[in-house]
């Protein structure tokens, strides 16, 4: 069964009509021990069959261990993007996205096809002069309206600097990261271990917050 209604896909060739340059998927999986790697496999799958300019690269967590470790992958399901060169830009997905974090991927895909964060002028010039490693970690869930905003704010920010990775983490596929990072509500967002923001905040306020941690 379909994963995609006819619908969806109509929509989304016309969302990706203009996609110039090709954005690859790499899907990191083990479904005997994921509970929903079969079903993000076959999200992506039908995904990247919509435009040519999509290419799913597909590998598995434990006998593709040295890719894995390549790319900082710990946990499946796992999406990393790339742009045509191969460029990582420590953008990651952890779960499956569904619901409204489909959205999400659907604005990454674009920003990497447009070869263009989109954040202020402001924000681009001070990830610019960042002189530490940032870790963000974005969680979610599939049914929550505010949470693609806030996974594709923190994607913008590693996109724009290679001082900053971004990770997407449905909290109730992984319930141990939840109860280690205090998520009670979503979206959370932990920078760096010592950071927190809460709820979908303006871009500025998450910069501030950025820079603390730094």
């Amino acid at each position: 069964m379909a994963m995609l209604r006819d619908s969806d896909r109509e929509a989304i060739r016309e969302r990706l009509a203009g996609l110039e340059r090709e954005v690859k998927l790499v899907f990191f999986s083990q479904e005997l021990e994921c509970r929903f790697c079969r079903e993000t496999h076959q999200l992506l799958d039908e995904l990247s069959g919509l435009h040519d300019l999509l290419t799913l690269e597909v590998y598995n967590l434990v006998t593709d261990k040295e890719v894995a470790e390549k790319y900082n992958v710990d946990k499946v399901p796992a999406i990393v993007l790339l742009d045509a060169d191969g460029t990582d830009y420590g953008i990651r997905y952890f779960g499956i996205p569904s619901g409204y974090e489909f959205a999400s991927l659907l604005e990454d895909i674009l920003m990497f096809a447009s070869d263009d964060s989109g954040l202020q002028p402001a924000t681009r010039e001070a990830l610019h002069t960042l002189e530490g490693e940032v870790h963000m970690q974005v969680f979610v869930t599939p049914t929550c309206p505010y949470c693609p905003n806030a996974v594709h704010l923190a994607h913008q920010m590693a996109f724009e600097s290679d001082k900053v990775r971004a990770d997407m983490v449905e909290a109730t596929e992984f319930p141990h990261l939840a109860i280690r990072y205090q998520v009670q509500g979503v979206p959370r967002t932990v920078i760096n271990e010592t950071h927190a923001v809460e709820g979908m905040m303006p871009e500025q306020a998450v910069l501030s917050e950025l820079l603390k941690a730094v």
